[in-house]
């Protein structure tokens, strides 16, 4: 076991502890705000295994979640809008963390890879799981009053 190993399971085991107890327990705010959480903690997770086990495949799937995390958490925004208005989720803090965490794992990995095509590979990835996590969080929050209109 390599540190990047080590790293992504401390990450992996406290944030997937964290969605997990955030979706089984509490009002629905909780629930889609852990969902959101669970893409945008287990993307950094794949990148660091990535590194840690040396398969680039893996850069793949974090591509895949940083895609697909964000876009799930809009369809619940956009489905339960009605439930969520009376009582809108205020995730500020676990959204900015979780954001910092994406965004030091993905500049760590930057150093680390140096110039070229994994490197930008990384920043793509980055960039969509931030701005996706920010987006989702702010729909979520009811942000985008115009979206809930027919």
């Amino acid at each position: 076991m390599n540190g990047w190993i080590l790293t992504a399971t401390v990450g992996l085991g406290a944030g997937v502890g964290a969605t997990v107890w955030g979706v089984a327990t509490g009002p629905l705010r909780r629930r889609v705000v852990a969902q959101n959480m669970s893409s945008a903690v287990a993307c950094p997770g794949l990148l660091l295994l990535s590194q840690g086990f040396g398969r680039p495949a893996y850069l793949d799937l974090a591509l895949l979640l940083a895609l697909l995390g964000p876009a799930g958490t809009l369809v619940f925004a956009r489905l339960l809008a009605d439930d969520l208005a009376a009582d809108p989720p205020q995730a500020r803090a676990v959204t900015l963390a979780v954001a910092g965490y994406g965004a030091v794992v993905v500049l760590v990995l930057c150093a680390v890879t140096g110039p070229g095509r994994t490197m930008a590979k990384l920043l793509v990835i980055g960039a969509l799981l931030i701005g996706g996590n920010l987006v989702a969080s702010r729909a979520l929050s009811g942000g985008f009053a115009a979206s809930r209109r027919g």
